[in-house]
């Protein structure tokens, strides 16, 4: 039998082991005994621990960090709180989902973990979410980028077969071209050195925004409310947006050589990620207050020469970002094609379709605030929240044994739900609205 390696987050016991509770989740034998004898047992990537915490820490630093003054505007500062309170849930919960591939070897991807849990049903639902999610988070990416550029270059336009695009849609079209290349790549690992990319444009938009308001005149003179009940909804919505990586992460695991390392990777991605947020938010609602808009680039003077390295830095996180969010979403519809249509030029073929697919998409839906908010409501709540919680339950068997680690998750589960019923109805209002 293979030995799992042990890393200080036990795979073999509950994460929070009652006096009296026994461990009931074990990876089960018959199911590894070779992984020579068994081609269809998951082997180990290629991606060392730092590679694949870069590529966590640009799936997670998303362009949630754009929109998280506008959250923090939304809901007061009060609900500051509810940041951290949605970053230590979908931690968890990203140690939920190692366990539950930890369950079974051959487990690669997140449909299979509902595939494991509920059955035919459940891969289905997993999917349904997984990729509506990601498909939808790379469609803002798109949106982001046609905003910040419009907002630069306000007078372009772009003339193509005698069709002239306004500049927003125009520039949604050029930075769709530049992001290509990127599409085409499959191996994680090539990636990562685009993702140290995407990390390191993070730091420097928060640095930026922060000389934008210590020295370029604008300062710190937003009060800001204390807590705005009515705006709650949309400040949890974006919040839960920041976190919405999970389905990337059996991605991730499996890429990596050492995969007993993964739990560590989640501790920096999350720390580090929510310390940018919870900075970000802060100073963006210092600088504008309640005038803050979707994106805090948004605000910026485009005079001023930290808002232009803002502006454009973010320019280039998007494109960073983009392949990583798209991946699993490709390799789902190539796994599903016959073999004999398993070649490189079909492969490109898919990769191109799905770009422009987004384009389309990005072009019809421009209100990149409310899109987000109705993301992260709906889907990512249930793809990094709910459905974690539900397949490690089924699968671990815990739901019968009453104890800590049932309370807290099922407590994680209620806020889920709660962010689900009331954030998704508070965004398709607005969007509705405003059509």
């Amino acid at each position: 039998m293979a030995a799992v390696e042990d890393d200080g987050f036990s795979l073999t016991t509950p994460l929070i082991l009652d006096d009296e509770q026994q461990p009931p989740f074990v990876v089960k034998n018959e199911q590894i005994e070779h992984l020579e004898a068994n081609p269809h047992l998951r082997s180990p990537g290629n991606s060392s621990f730092f590679k694949t915490c870069f590529n966590g820490l640009n799936a997670l630093s998303g362009v949630g960090i754009l929109s998280v003054p506008y959250a923090l505007s939304e809901g007061g500062w009060l609900s500051l709180v509810l940041l951290f309170l949605i970053a230590a849930a979908t931690f968890y919960t990203g140690l939920l989902i190692r366990r539950c591939m930890d369950a079974d070897q051959r487990i690669r991807t997140y449909p299979e973990i509902g595939e494991l849990a509920f059955g035919y049903r459940g891969r289905i639902v997993v999917s349904v979410f997984m990729y509506m999610e990601l498909y939808l988070v790379a469609t803002g990416f798109l949106i982001l980028e046609g905003d910040n550029l419009h907002n630069l270059f306000p007078n372009m336009s772009l003339d193509v077969g005698g069709l002239t695009l306004g500049g927003r849609d125009g520039f949604i079209i050029i930075v769709a071209l530049i992001i290509l290349p990127s599409v085409l790549l499959d191996d994680l690992s090539i990636l990562s050195y685009l993702s140290a990319t995407g990390v390191l444009a993070s730091f420097i938009i928060v640095g930026s925004v922060f000389c934008t308001g210590a020295v370029d005149g604008v300062g710190f003179h937003g009060k800001g409310r204390l807590l705005n009940l009515s705006g709650i909804p949309t400040a949890v919505s974006l919040y839960a947006f920041c976190y919405c990586a999970h389905p990337v992460f059996p991605t991730l695991y499996t890429s990596m050589k050492h995969q007993h390392q993964f739990s560590k990777v989640l501790v920096l991605c999350f720390v580090v990620c929510t310390m940018s947020y919870a900075s970000m938010a802060i100073l963006g609602y210092l600088m504008y207050g309640s005038n803050i808009q979707s994106q805090v680039t948004l605000n910026l003077p485009t005079g001023k020469l930290s808002s232009k390295i803002a502006i454009y830095t973010t320019l280039v996180n998007p494109i960073t970002k983009y392949a990583l969010m798209i991946t699993p979403i490709v390799s789902a519809i190539e796994n599903r094609l016959p073999c004999h249509y398993k070649k490189e030029p079909i492969t490109l073929l898919i990769r191109s379709l799905v770009l422009i697919s987004t384009v389309i998409v990005a072009l019809s839906v421009p209100f990149f605030g409310y899109l987000m908010a109705l993301v992260g409501a709906f889907l990512s709540s249930t793809a990094s929240i709910l459905l974690p919680c539900l397949c490690y339950l089924k699968i671990s068997g815990n739901y019968r044994i009453w104890g800590s680690e049932l309370v807290i998750t099922v407590c994680i589960m209620l806020m889920g739900v709660f962010v689900v019923v009331v954030g998704t109805y508070k965004s398709l209002v607005e969007i509705v609205y405003h059509l």
